[in-house]
């Protein structure tokens, strides 16, 4: 079975078309996703999802790219966060190639989310682009990691050097890769997914962007993550079950989550 570690299936382009995209997930034995928080304006139909459907997990957390929206403070963050459907803080890091300026703001809340996590002891979604120096910095800062007694956490959408991804890894993160890696022009990053162990590893869809070849084009959904596995597993050369059950065991034991025939009944 897969897992798709990061999705935003709250988006209008798939919200509406849920019950196929739970159709296509059991379809490609996607047995769970995670539904990723981008403002807390939308947060209320992000954990809606987790709580209706017993396969859907939910983070909270405010995106770098959105500024004019509601700040995120550590307690309300912490409040959100008690909620057992609520597996992870984030997604929340750093993004200069979208947005120019000064952008303190930012970092600070950043800082904000690393300090949730580091409470509420649920683990780190970070988004970095064009921006890994800052945002190593402040994850060190911060002490955002397992090394130093952080939560951990993932860097997510992983398009960075190898040289990144072994700094988050020396303090205890994952590295997920989506769609991207398969992409025929992503061969430093597919370098980069062949010197990642599998025990660090993550896969993700980021849907609706960023579909799989062979769906490039297309609108992404969780069920494609399967795609995205299969390009790794043949990238890595290890057999398909193999990467499918490294990359979900990492991902239980990331967010805390049991297996579905250890999972307590309801």
């Amino acid at each position: 079975m897969f897992v798709d570690s990061h999705c935003h299936i709250d988006f209008p382009e798939l919200a509406a078309r849920l019950p196929e995209i739970l159709d296509t997930m059991q379809t490609n034995q996607v047995s769970e996703a995670l539904c990723v928080s981008v403002t807390l304006q939308e947060f209320p139909r992000v954990l809606a999802l987790a709580e209706t459907h017993p396969n859907i997990y939910a983070s909270v957390g405010v995106h770098p790219d959105y500024e004019d929206t509601v700040e995120p403070t550590v307690d309300g963050l912490l409040k959100l966060a008690v909620h057992p459907r609520i597996v992870a803080i984030g997604e929340t890091g750093l993004d200069y190639y979208r947005l120019q300026g000064d952008l303190e703001w930012q970092r600070e809340r950043f800082r904000v989310h690393i300090r949730a996590s580091r409470e509420s002891r649920k683990p780190l979604i970070i988004h970095t682009r064009s921006a890994s120096a800052d945002t190593l910095r402040l994850m060190r800062e911060e002490k955002a990691g397992t090394d130093v007694g952080g939560a951990g956490g993932v860097m997510h959408c992983f398009t960075e050097s190898l040289e990144v991804a072994e700094a988050a890894m020396a303090m205890g993160f994952y590295i997920s890769f989506s769609g991207i890696v398969t992409f025929k022009n992503a061969k430093e990053l597919q370098a980069v997914a062949r010197a990642v162990p599998l025990e660090r590893m993550l896969i993700e869809t980021d849907s609706p962007y960023l579909a799989p070849v062979p769906k490039r084009g297309k609108t992404n959904e969780p069920g494609f993550v399967r795609h995205v596995a299969e390009f790794l597993a043949d990238l890595k050369g290890v057999p398909l079950a193999t990467l499918a059950e490294a990359t979900t065991r990492n991902f239980r034991n990331l967010f805390n989550i049991p297996a579905p025939d250890s999972a307590p009944s309801v």
